[in-house]
């Protein structure tokens, strides 16, 4: 996929628009900052929060921590900002955080954007959707340098992070909790009433062992979502901040 880059100027005739942008695994605010920055000067409102235990809220990570802590992250984000007509992204394990937001508070959401994210099904978890060898790998990394509970962080060079970017990834990512990736997701219809959601495959990740993200991509397409491709790796804001930028500025002017 191809995205004419358009200049600031050009951005700036868009409709404002409110857009919370939610971290994949192990990262903090910090992977947003140049998404955030160019939508922010295009004139947008735009929140990058950090989930509970990564980046900056790291101090508070913890066995407990889990899956339900991080949607309800996101939701009170919403509720308390006051927030409506959301532009929802959310970044591969945040694929399951994103769908929980949008099952509990369709109201508030205008449009879902799954970026090279997983696609969760009611009852599944992060561990049912990823290859058996790296759930095994994962699991036993917990056991004998996590405390029992912490996943340390996926390399960036495994995601394919440009290498002017990659050494910082590695020093900025911090543990998670394996709660995080173990506990089942509970949807209860909301999500289905969604109308505008996207699937967004980079084609540049192989993955250790392979990308799990196309098994998404497909089970995206037989939802009847809209589905596109950008060739880069698994950080699209990073590899890409400009096109991915344009991207969703689609749906400011939409």
């Amino acid at each position: 996929m191809e995205i004419a880059t358009r200049s600031k100027t050009q951005r700036k005739g868009n409709n404002r628009a409110t857009y919370v942008l939610v971290l994949g695994g192990w990262h903090g605010s910090w992977c947003w900052k140049r998404v955030r920055k160019a939508l922010q000067d295009a004139g947008h409102e735009v929140f990058t929060p950090s989930l509970t235990g990564v980046g900056e809220r790291s101090h508070l990570n913890s066995a407990t921590v889990n899956l339900s802590t991080h949607i309800a992250d996101v939701v009170n984000l919403v509720r308390w900002e006051e927030l409506s007509n959301v532009i929802l992204c959310g970044h591969s394990y945040s694929g399951f955080v994103i769908s929980g937001v949008a099952d509990q508070i369709p109201d508030q959401i205008r449009a879902l954007v799954y970026l090279d994210a997983f696609v969760p099904e009611d009852g599944e978890c992060l561990s049912d959707l990823r290859l058996h060898d790296q759930v095994l790998a994962m699991r036993q990394q917990v056991q004998t340098s996590g405390d029992g509970w912490k996943v340390a962080p996926i390399p960036a060079e495994i995601f394919n992070v440009n290498s002017h970017d990659s050494a910082w990834v590695n020093a900025q990512c911090t543990p998670q909790s394996l709660a995080c990736f173990e506990e089942p997701i509970r949807l209860r219809g909301g999500l289905a009433r969604i109308q505008d959601v996207t699937h967004i495959l980079a084609t540049g990740w192989g993955g250790s062992g392979g990308s799990p993200i196309p098994a998404s991509h497909e089970r995206a397409k037989m939802k009847g979502w809209r589905t596109r491709t950008i060739a880069c790796g698994h950080e699209v804001m990073l590899d890409l901040p400009n096109e991915l930028t344009d991207l969703l500025l689609e749906y400011a002017s939409s």
